[in-house]
């Protein structure tokens, strides 16, 4: 294995990603007076980052190993909106929503932008609640690190260059080693490449699926009096389970359209039909399904959706993600596989990280679950969102 001279300079961490995760972690370096940079394919939030929906739930991973990534990650959300400024972070409630054709003449309207003819339901179901958009929260934390010393380079990543003992001597950007000291991988679903470099299992996979955005005057103006997050019952004339979210720039988010692919294998890899967020798009079907079923609910959603597109989660077979330091790799580490709670997780993860980049050492949270390790120890199973052990929304 080639290694780089002792001699040549060498950066300090080298952060491979920039979406939400990786991004939290080079905030977080600086934070403790590290200059990290990050490499990023194509540009900071292209994937799931500037494309997820934002939601974030306090209270939703209570009695499991997540509970102090759910409780911890809303703190510092709360904490960090008004330290990097912030405009769309707010609290509001979660809804419950149920419908049925011909709805119900007794429904109770929540609020009164659930005017569709198809609610036959709507009830209280979380007041603990609130909402991010992620696009926002990611360039704001790549900003305020890019402020405190850390340096954003687009380019590809395409393997390592390893030492005797393991240790990742350069990352392989563009073709040519670039020297490094630490290296955290947090490329999403992606990230399976990295355990193709480093030798061990990574085994995630993305799963692809749609979401839409609704804008316009009157969009604006019904959830700017009104806002609330709504998670719906299953509409099997659709084959929908919709979460949708109203922001506060006028925007109202839709997902949980159902049709979600799981990509796996050779199709994340150089060649594959989603080898990059370029190749991600939305499935036809699935946007004219969603718009079925939202104008069910709301008059909002009368008209074409301003946007249509598709991301993916990445997501481990047992749910949880993956952080930690990369068995038989001493100075490599992974943050992966935040399956549907990435925006809500991205900020603890990134200070977990962090800390254990700089330290060896990590405080913030136990990170003994989430190790890379344990794929060589166990098969799991399961996936999707939950209200503590609930199972709520699109369950894919």
């Amino acid at each position: 294995m080639a290694s780089a001279a002792p001699t040549e300079e060498r950066e300090e961490v080298v952060v491979v990603g920039g979406g939400v995760i990786g991004a939290s972690i080079a905030y977080h370096l600086t934070q403790r007076g590290l200059k990290p940079l990050i490499l990023e394919r194509t540009a900071v939030g292209c994937a799931a980052s500037g494309k997820a929906g934002g939601f974030l739930a306090r209270g939703w991973g209570d009695g499991g190993p997540t509970e102090a990534l759910h409780r911890l990650g809303f703190d510092l959300h709360e904490r960090l909106a008004t330290t990097l400024g912030l405009r769309s972070f707010r609290r509001i409630p979660t809804l419950q929503v149920r419908t049925r054709p011909g709805g119900s003449a007794k429904a109770t309207r929540m609020v009164p932008w659930l005017d569709g003819s198809e609610v036959a339901s709507s009830s209280l179901m979380d007041s603990d609640t609130a909402q991010v958009t992620p696009m926002e929260l990611t360039t704001a934390l790549v900003d305020a690190a890019v402020a405190a010393g850390a340096r954003v380079r687009i380019g590809t990543v395409g393997g390592v260059q390893r030492g005797a003992d393991g240790a990742v001597q350069s990352v392989l950007v563009d073709g040519a080693p670039l020297p490094c000291k630490k290296v955290i991988f947090a490329m999403g679903p992606w990230s399976v490449l990295a355990g193709d470099w480093l030798g061990v299992q990574v085994p995630l996979e993305g799963i692809r699926s749609a979401s839409v955005i609704y804008r316009g005057d009157a969009v604006q103006a019904a959830l700017a009096a009104d806002p609330a997050a709504l998670f719906c019952g299953e509409d099997a004339r659709h084959g929908t389970h919709l979460e949708v979210y109203p922001r506060n720039n006028g925007e109202l988010y839709v997902c949980g359209i159902g049709g979600s692919d799981y990509v796996r294998g050779a199709r994340l890899r150089p060649g594959g039909d989603t080898e990059s967020q370029e190749k991600v798009h939305a499935d036809p079907g699935r946007v004219a399904a969603a718009r079925a079923a939202m104008a069910g609910m709301t008059s909002l959603a009368a008209g074409e959706p301003a946007v249509a597109q598709a991301c993916m989660r990445p997501c481990a077979p047992d749910a949880l993600p993956i952080m930690g330091a990369v068995p038989g790799c001493p100075n490599a580490f992974l943050a992966a596989g935040h399956n549907c709670w990435g925006i809500l997780w991205s900020l603890v993860s990134g200070l977990a990280m962090a800390e254990l980049a700089a330290t060896g050492d990590c405080r913030a949270v136990d990170l003994a679950p989430f190790s890379p390790a344990r794929f060589n120890e166990r098969a799991l199973a399961g996936r999707g969102r939950k209200q503590g052990a609930t199972p709520v929304g699109e369950q894919w």
